[in-house]
This record gives C-alpha cells, sequence and structure tokens, in this order.
C-alpha cells in the first residue's frame, strides 16, 4: 500500500473489519443558519440527513453483512452544536450499542471548547474517539472564498486542545479549490504533517446542487480538476503527510442525483485504482518527498 489508510488502521486496530456509519442526531450548523459555506448541500453525501429514525434505528439500518463492529459518525451538520448536558445524552447513546467500538464527531473548529472536549475526552478509555474538523486549507483568504466563517488559527487551536486530551484528530482538506495554487495546496499538506493531527480526509471541490458553489460555477466563475489532475495532485499532497498519519480517505464522493461537476467523481474506485498506479509509476509513497513539485 502506498499510503496509511482507514481501513488498514481500523484492520490492525480491531482484527477485522469495522465500518463507519453516518448518523444524524439532528444537530444544527451554527454557519448554515446564516449564509453557509458555498459548497455545503448535506443532502448530497449523508444517508440520514433528512431522516425520522432514531440513532439505534440508523445504526440497524447502517449495519452491513461480514461486519460486527462499527464506528459511530455523527456526521451532519456541526457534531458540537448543543450544550455540554445535551451532547452527553446524545453521545452517551454508544454505552447501549455493544457493536460500536469507535465514536467519531464531525465539527467545526470555531464550535469546540474545553468543556466540551472534556466531555469528549471521557469516552477515550472504551472507545477510538476521533474529532474531525472542517480545515479545508491552511489559507485565510480561502477559507474567506468558501465563506467558512472561521480562521486557520481557529483551526489550529481547536487542533491542539483535542489533541492533548489524547483525542484523535481528524482534518478535511479540499483539494482543486479556485484561486489556489498547486504550491498553496502542499503547503496545506506540508503544515499538516507539523501538526498533532492524526489522520487527513481529502476531498476534492466538486459542485452540488441549490448551493451558492453551483450558481458561480454556472457563471463560469470556478473551475473544477479533471480526474488525471486531482490524482496528480492526491500523490503529492500525500507524499508530502508524515508517514504515520491516516489517510481517512483519498477522495469524497457524492450522490449522483446532486452532482453536478466533476462527472468522474462517480468513478471513486477507478480514482482510487489510479492514485496506486500513479504512486506505483514514481516510485514513491506517503511521506516520501523528493523536494520538488511534479509538474
Amino acid at each position: 500500500m502506498y499510503y496509511n489508510s482507514f481501513n488498514n488502521y481500523l484492520k490492525k486496530q480491531f482484527g477485522e473489519k469495522v465500518r463507519k456509519i453516518g448518523l444524524n442526531a439532528n444537530f444544527k450548523c451554527p454557519k448554515r443558519d446564516s449564509s453557509g459555506c458555498i459548497f455545503c448541500n448535506e443532502l448530497a453525501f449523508s444517508e440520514f440527513a433528512e431522516t425520522k429514525l432514531s440513532l439505534k434505528e440508523q445504526i440497524a439500518h447502517g449495519k452491513r453483512t461480514g461486519c460486527e463492529k462499527y464506528i459511530a459518525y455523527f456526521q451532519n451538520a456541526t457534531g458540537t452544536n448543543a450544550r455540554v448536558e445535551d451532547l452527553r445524552g446524545v453521545y452517551d447513546f454508544v454505552k447501549e450499542c455493544p457493536e460500536i467500538v469507535g465514536l467519531c464527531i464531525s465539527t467545526r473548529p470555531d464550535c469546540v471548547d474545553e468543556e466540551k472536549l472534556d466531555l469528549i475526552a471521557e469516552y477515550t478509555d472504551s472507545y477510538d474517539v476521533w474529532v474531525e474538523y472542517g480545515m479545508q486549507t491552511v489559507h485565510d483568504k480561502t477559507l474567506k472564498f468558501l465563506n467558512r466563517g472561521h480562521t486557520h488559527q481557529d483551526t489550529v487551536k481547536a487542533i491542539k486542545m483535542t489533541a492533548k486530551r489524547g483525542i484523535k484528530v481528524g482534518v478535511h482538506v479540499m483539494l482543486g479549490i479556485s484561486g489556489e495554487t498547486r504550491e498553496e495546496m502542499i503547503k496545506t499538506a506540508e503544515e499538516i504533517s507539523k501538526m498533532p493531527v492524526s489522520g487527513v480526509k481529502l476531498h476534492v471541490l466538486h459542485v452540488l446542487k441549490n448551493t451558492e458553489l453551483e450558481k458561480m460555477y454556472s457563471e463560469g466563475k470556478v473551475t473544477i480538476l479533471e480526474q488525471d489532475e486531482y490524482v496528480s495532485l492526491a500523490c503529492d499532497f500525500i507524499e508530502h503527510l508524515d508517514k504515520r498519519q491516516i489517510v481517512l480517505r483519498a477522495v469524497s464522493d457524492a450522490r449522483e442525483e446532486y452532482l453536478v461537476a466533476p462527472k468522474w467523481l462517480q468513478d471513486k474506485l477507478g480514482t482510487l485504482i489510479r492514485i496506486n498506479a500513479e504512486f506505483k509509476e514514481r516510485g514513491t509513497n506517503q511521506g516520501s518527498l523528493d523536494g520538488r513539485l511534479r509538474v
């Protein structure tokens, strides 16, 4: 394997296949309640975006043949956007499900504090606990373009507060954002490699229906990477990551009915095969940067 994949990590950690089940606990996103990020439409990636099912029912629905252990992944909206006592009431549901071995919380770096992280740290004795932050980039100009509503320093602060409690930190990074150069994207990888980050989840900028980005794309204001461009850039990025950091995902995906562009995003397996082929051709792997950007 050319990079430290999440599947391999889970097999080493638990000795068998573990499936992550995205859950909707009806949290809200503070940014979405105002103008929202330009790219976001959770209907395109969440199985339970508009569900009325309970968390236990969602777990039951998400179970798959051949898998006996699961990670409860609070995926929808902002998974720490509530009072601490309310968060405890939600997170504690994992104690009622013996098949759950991990707890993963997706949130914003400006929506955590010491008290909330102290609560999450309580679960680390019994579960593999992750907090995933929507970093996207280390460049504030890009965060402003995406309308994220936080700065890179907000992310750095959140990462440090989280990691010092023994909670594994995951960061979401978006490649191919209009206005960022290849060098700037690699700078994001270089900065992440120096941080107490346990895992990185790669996305490609993609256009979803009913988003501000869709309007910008229709007006020709943004460009989208071709598949070969993404493969090359993803390999460049992974080459600059610390070997110990886990690649939680090498490419994003989206439901076909909501995806405007790029259509190659539906070929996730093909993209992963191309990434491995590119590493093989280069003779490199995660962390083996040669000091040059490939052109």
